[in-house]
């Protein structure tokens, strides 16, 4: 039995425009994004078996541990693409991202998985290789391979590296209230047919969102600031801290990194 353990990081984004409907359903974006050291953990196992199987567990019960589970799609299509004979595949996935919060813990975990999976087989795929499992699996999968701080365009697939900036990050996010991607592009694209008001946000997801939830509204009311990072519902604050708020998971004293998933 091979095994490793993947460090997967937490991504803020500095900034994001949508650009455009594209045909295949999804919204062209330009974004700055940054990875933060906030970490999930993947301890990733390989061994022969008599039939392919991919067991998940983990330490978080709001994600599912099954093929619904993105991690599991990337274990999948990495041996799929491989053709290699039956393998057993455990992974325990040690979450400290919170989920569906704007923070692309799912991304970073399933971008993590190719790593990982590509070291335990001696690296077959080069990173070409890669980053084309990971732009089939999902937007923010490439940026998360690489980390830093990245101009991101297309579909969030397309990478531009930028200057690393060293800073202090805290974030704060209703512990009640996650926001999903498909939710936030839905209300962007019913509220950008009648309404202005983008130009005010960092963020044009946090536009098209915050109407809708008090939660959100409480922390702008608070801090100004404050940039919602990708579809929230998580807001962040450079070179800042957020007070205790009764309802709320705060994290403070983070930092921007240089680095995407990796070994530990």
């Amino acid at each position: 039995m091979k095994q490793i353990k993947i460090l997967c990081p937490a991504k803020i984004n500095l900034t994001l425009k949508i650009t455009g409907k594209r045909t295949d359903g999804f919204h062209d974006i330009d974004s700055i994004m940054q990875t933060i050291n906030l970490f999930d953990y993947l301890t990733i196992s390989v061994e022969k078996s008599d039939i392919s199987k991919i067991n998940l567990t983990g330490t978080s019960d709001e994600i599912p541990y099954d093929e619904k589970n993105i991690v599991y799609k990337a274990a999948s299509i990495f041996m799929e693409t491989l053709k290699v004979s039956p393998y057993k595949i455990n992974v325990f996935i040690e979450k400290n991202i919170p989920v569906s919060a704007g923070l692309a813990g799912g991304s970073s975990n399933a971008a993590g998985m190719l790593y990982g999976l590509n070291k335990l087989f001696d690296e077959p795929l080069n990173r070409v290789g890669l980053h084309g499992l990971c732009a089939g699996l999902g937007s923010d999968l490439n940026f998360c391979l690489e980390g830093g701080r990245q101009k991101t365009s297309g579909r969030g697939e397309i990478l531009e590296y930028l200057p690393f900036k060293e800073f202090d990050v805290s974030l704060i996010k209703p512990k009640s209230l996650g926001i999903s991607a498909k939710e936030a592009y839905t209300k962007f694209s019913e509220k950008n047919k009648n309404s202005g008001g983008r130009d005010f946000y960092s963020n044009d997801l946090e536009w098209a969102v915050i109407d809708d939830y008090k939660e959100l509204q409480k922390i702008k009311e608070l801090y100004p600031n404050a940039v919602m990072s990708g579809s929230g519902s998580t807001y962040f604050g450079i070179d800042m801290e957020f007070e205790p708020l009764e309802g709320y998971w705060i994290k403070n004293g983070l930092k921007s990194i240089s680095c995407g998933v990796k070994e530990v």
